[in-house]
Formats: C-alpha cells, structure tokens, sequence
C-alpha cells in the first residue's frame, strides 16, 4: 500500500500542512511587494501611475510562467502518482529548459513593442517615460523571475511546499532591503528613482535562481543531467505545453482584461488609474489563501488523478471552495474597516483615496467568489483538462467582466466600474462550481 502522504492522508490536515508554508512565503514576497508600492508612491502620482500601467504587461510575462508551473505540477505529480520517478526527473529538465526559452522570447517581443503598447494602453508621454526606466530592466531580468517559479512548481508537485515557500519569502525580503537604498539612494549609491525599483526586484530574483537550482540538482537531485536527447526534450515539451499552452493562455487573459479595465481607468483621469493599481497589490494579498491553495490543491489533485483516487480528488476541491468562502468573508470585514487607513498610507491625493477607499468597499465583496473560480481553473488543469480551464477564463474575464466594469462605469463612473466586477465573479463563480461537479460526475466518478 502506497505510503505517499498525498494519496493517504487525511484530507483537511494535508491541505492545511501544505498550505501553511505556501501562505508565508506568499505573505512575505507580496507584503514586500506593497512595500515596493509604497516606496515608489514617494515618488509621486505619475510614478505610482505608471507602475499601475506596467501591471498587465508584467503579468503577461508572469502568466506565461505560471502556465508553464502549471504543466510542469501537473505532469510531474501525475508521474509521481503512478510511481514513475524517472520520468518526473526527465520532466524537471525539460520544464526548466522550455520555460527560459519561451520567457526569453516574450521578454523580446515586450522590449519591441514597448512604446506602441503603453501609449495603446493610455499612457501619456511624461509617464511613458518613468514605465520605461522601469519596464527596460524588468524585461532584462525576466528569465531569472520564471527559473525559481517552474523550479517551485517542480517541489509542490513531489509534495515539498516548505523550500518554495522559502524561495518566495527569500526573494522579497531581499527586494525589500534593497528599494530604498536604490530608489533613494544611500552614501555612495546614487538615487535611481523607479529604476532603482527594477534593479532591486531583478536582484531578488538572481537571489532565488541560484538558489532554486542549488537546491534541485544538489539537495533533491531532481536535476541530474543538464541537457535531455532532442527528441526526448520534445516529446516532453508537447506534454507540459498540452496543459502549459492553455494554461498560459487562461492566465494571459487576465492581464488582457486589466489592460482593458486600466484603459477604462485612464479615461477617469491618472489618479484613477493610480488607485486601481494599489487595489490590485492590495487585492493580490487579500487573496493570500485563494492563490496558496491553488498552488497546493493542484499537486494533491493530480497525484489522486494519477493513482485513480477520484473520490480523493472530490473531497479536496470541495473543502477548498468551502474554505476560501469563510475566509474571505473574515477578510472583506477587516479590510472595510481599515479603508481610511490604507488609502492614507499609499497617498495624500485626495481623489485617489476616495478611488481606493470605495476599491477596499466593494472589490473584496467577490474575492470568496473569485477564490471558486480560481481553484476550478486549477483543479481543470491538475485534471489535465486545460480547454475547460481556458473556456472558463474567456466566461470570466470577457463575458462578465469586461463587459459588466464597461457598462458599470458608463451608469456609475469608477464605483460603477467596480460593482461590474462584483456582479461578474458572482456569474462565474456560479458557473465553475456547477461545471467542475458535472465534470466530476461524468468523468471521475
């Protein structure tokens, strides 16, 4: 009988054990991520301004990794599941191989068409130009950002949460440290405004690909070789891309869709523009729980998918959606009361405090309703079902959401523009938990 705690153990501890760790790192890299808000809001509007704008590119970029993570998880716990450890070595190589290359080109294509796409997206010239001092070395580092993410991805799936965890807090601690020293400048180091932000950041990465490889090939030798036979390479990218490709492509859809929403905000004005891109980073920690399970739920899902353990693979999604319900619940009560707080801590503008303050209001509302759908897109991918995934994402983002923030802000203005939100998670969520219980149903059980 397997002794593989993914497939024995009892449900509610194991996600609990798995997800703890994730929730740390996570909390650590992404409340040094607000403080590198925080920072460059010293700058001033237009630099706030123009971090917002450089959002939905960087998570194009980001997306594509994370897609790739995800093949990655999915293959290698499927393989790990069924008991073939050979082969889930074969597939870290690969992975990490196929995702700097791709990076690689997407970076290259971003640095091409940088000026065309901020100015499609609203910018002005003036902020154009503080995207540009930030956005020209954040593209430079980018292959160092996905290396740590598959080789993460490669750990979740063998069930070691903790080193990713580590990997995470690691890299925005040092980032932390090193945005006022470089923003601001400190003795011999001169100030570099906002492009001291992107050295900063692409440091912490450095931090964490050295350290993610160490730890693969060294400590786990998960890495034993360094280049794969072509053909084997190949037929290894066809299997990660079959989930990764879709994946990719759902994750992309989300900065498609903030590109469209940040255009929308330009129109109200760079103050709204700047108040949107502080909610997102509020949002991205207020959401803390949601994007750990997602991270953990996977792994659990493919490995009972791999030994046929589908009433495993039930129970898990179904505590998770449970779960994240409550909790954000306990989350909208503590960010609604701390509004007037946030808002004065990230600006002294006073429209943009007004956007966020109303942002904190009514945003986190969904934020249960968007956990649902989060983990039904994940689970469809740890199912090795990723059209379902991407259909769900285009439900989501570009039937509901676009459309609804559109027409919300047509009637109501910005607020408008938010309660469209709210009204589009809850369409989805309904969707994606009825669909993945009738996918269930047919399929698993």
């Amino acid at each position: 009988m397997s002794t593989n705690p993914l497939l024995t153990a009892s449900m509610a501890p194991l996600l609990k054990r798995l997800t703890w760790p994730v929730m740390g790192g996570m909390l650590t890299l992404m409340s040094f991520n607000l403080v590198d808000t925080f920072f460059i809001s010293l700058l001033g509007t237009q630099q706030l301004a123009a971090i917002s704008f450089t959002f939905p590119v960087t998570f194009t970029l980001i997306s594509l990794a994370i897609g790739l993570s995800i093949g990655t998880s999915a293959i290698i716990a499927k393989a790990l599941g069924a008991g073939q450890t050979d082969t889930a070595r074969a597939d870290s190589l690969a992975a990490l191989w196929l995702s700097a290359i791709l990076v690689s080109i997407l970076a290259l294509l971003g640095y091409l068409l940088l000026e065309p796409l901020f100015f499609l997206l609203g910018a002005t010239p003036e902020i154009f130009a503080y995207i540009e001092r930030y956005m020209l070395i954040w593209l430079a580092g980018s292959i160092l950002l996905v290396t740590p993410m598959v080789g993460n991805a490669i750990l979740r799936a063998a069930g070691d949460t903790k080193i990713p965890s580590l990997v995470m807090a690691g890299s925005g601690v040092i980032n932390a440290i090193l945005d006022p020293i470089l923003i601001f400048g400190i003795g011999p180091i001169p100030a570099m405004g906002i492009s001291g932000a992107a050295i900063a950041t692409v440091i912490s990465w450095l931090a964490g690909f050295v350290f993610i490889l160490y730890w693969l090939s060294v400590k786990r030798g998960l890495l034993t070789a360094w280049i794969l036979p072509w053909g084997l390479f190949g037929q290894i990218c066809r299997k990660i891309l079959h989930i990764g490709l879709p994946a990719a492509g759902a994750n992309m859809l989300t900065p498609v869709a903030m590109a469209i929403l940040t255009a929308i905000m330009a129109s109200y004005g760079p103050e709204a523009v700047a108040a949107f891109g502080v909610g997102a980073r509020i949002e991205s920690i207020a959401s803390l729980v949601v994007l750990a399970l997602s991270m953990t739920l996977p792994p659990v899902i493919s490995q009972n998918f791999g030994a046929s353990r589908f009433d495993r693979v039930k129970e898990a999604y179904q505590l998770c959606c449970r779960f994240v319900m409550f909790w954000q619940a306990g989350t909208y009560l503590i960010l609604a009361l701390l509004a007037y707080p946030i808002a004065a801590m990230f600006t002294d503008n006073a429209d943009v405090a007004s956007y966020l303050r109303w942002f904190i209001w009514l945003m986190p509302l969904a934020y249960g309703l968007q956990g649902i759908i989060i983990l039904t897109n994940s689970s469809f991918n740890a199912l090795h079902l990723p059209a379902k995934a991407v259909v769900l994402s285009v439900i989501r983002l570009f039937v509901c959401y676009v459309p609804l923030a559109w027409l919300g802000g047509v009637v109501f203005g910005v607020v408008g523009i938010f309660i469209g939100c709210i009204l589009a998670n809850l369409l989805t969520a309904a969707v994606a938990y009825y669909w993945f219980n009738r996918v269930q149903q047919r399929y698993l059980l």
